[in-house]
């Protein structure tokens, strides 16, 4: 793999698919592309207002 990637549960930034500090799978450190036909925004949001109240 020749992409940067970024393991969410220890916070760093790594050339492998699978982070040697936790073992954690890790993903891409870029936000998704904008879109105005989105089609996934609403549940998007409404998950994001979920996470929050919890």
């Amino acid at each position: 793999m020749s992409m940067l990637c970024y393991c969410s549960a220890c916070k760093r930034y790594t050339m492998n698919e699978v982070c040697p500090v936790c073992k954690v799978n890790t993903g891409s450190p870029k936000p998704a592309r904008y879109s105005p036909q989105d089609h996934y925004g609403k549940y998007r949001r409404k998950l994001k207002q979920l996470q929050k109240n919890v």
